[in-house]
């Protein structure tokens, strides 16, 4: 029992000394370079004892005019096992899309069990660049690029439709403006669902996948249905 007791307080007596470390200024993009540059505002021990499954992840992050800032969405941890960064999800409380930042730890502080940042500002948090997961972003790219280049297929087969009504009789002329219609609307529910994917960082652009899927396909089964 006893020897059970000394391995349970070395263990927390290490996560607690790996938690209190204290993280450099300027943090970096998980797998990139991207520096984001913010003051120290207080350095604080602030990790040791919280569970970042209950205490931390999805909580609100204040500044000390209990204004909200953020949320939580993530903690980053650098390669000597310290956790350095708090990566926060702003952009609903500052009135942009989808913004996620990187604050170092030692600038958020709990505060009577609230977490707080000392300082944050809205126009603050704004001028942070948005953290992205590197590895994410070739994926990212890849299916942005995928989207795209179907997107402009389908803008091509409106084109030729109109330039078929265009030398059309009447009545295959109706015809022919239904499918560009029908065409035209998913061009345009496709570009939308793409850019709202585009306003989401690298974490979070998988959210927005399926349904940019989904608005391609039916833009698929409008050029297969034209072309008939």
């Amino acid at each position: 029992m006893n020897r059970k007791l000394s391995r349970l307080a070395l263990a927390t007596l290490t996560l607690a000394g790996v938690l209190c470390s204290a993280g450099p200024v300027a943090a970096q993009v998980a797998g990139g370079s991207t520096t984001v540059g913010v003051a120290v505002l207080e350095s604080t021990q602030i990790a040791m004892g919280w569970s970042v499954k209950k205490s931390l992840m999805g909580k609100t992050i204040y500044n000390d005019a209990g204004q909200k800032v953020g949320n939580v969405e993530d903690l980053i941890i650098s390669p000597d096992k310290s956790v350095s960064y708090v990566i926060v999800g702003a952009g609903g409380f500052i009135g942009i899309g989808r913004h996620d930042v990187a604050i170092p730890v030692t600038q958020i502080k709990d505060q009577a069990g609230k977490l707080v940042m000392s300082g944050a500002t809205k126009d603050m948090i704004k001028a942070m660049p948005a953290f992205e997961y590197a590895k994410h972003n070739a994926k990212r790219d890849q299916f942005v690029a995928a989207a795209e280049k179907d997107i402009a297929k389908a803008k091509t087969k409106v084109a030729d439709l109109e330039k078929k009504a265009g030398a059309a009789a009447a009545e295959a002329k109706a015809g022919i403006e239904l499918k560009i219609t029908a065409l035209k609307g998913d061009v345009i529910s496709a570009e939308a669902k793409l850019g709202e994917m585009k306003q989401a960082t690298a974490a979070h652009w998988k959210e927005f996948e399926a349904g940019v899927s989904a608005a391609i396909a039916r833009m698929h089964k409008s050029i297969e249905t034209a072309t008939k």
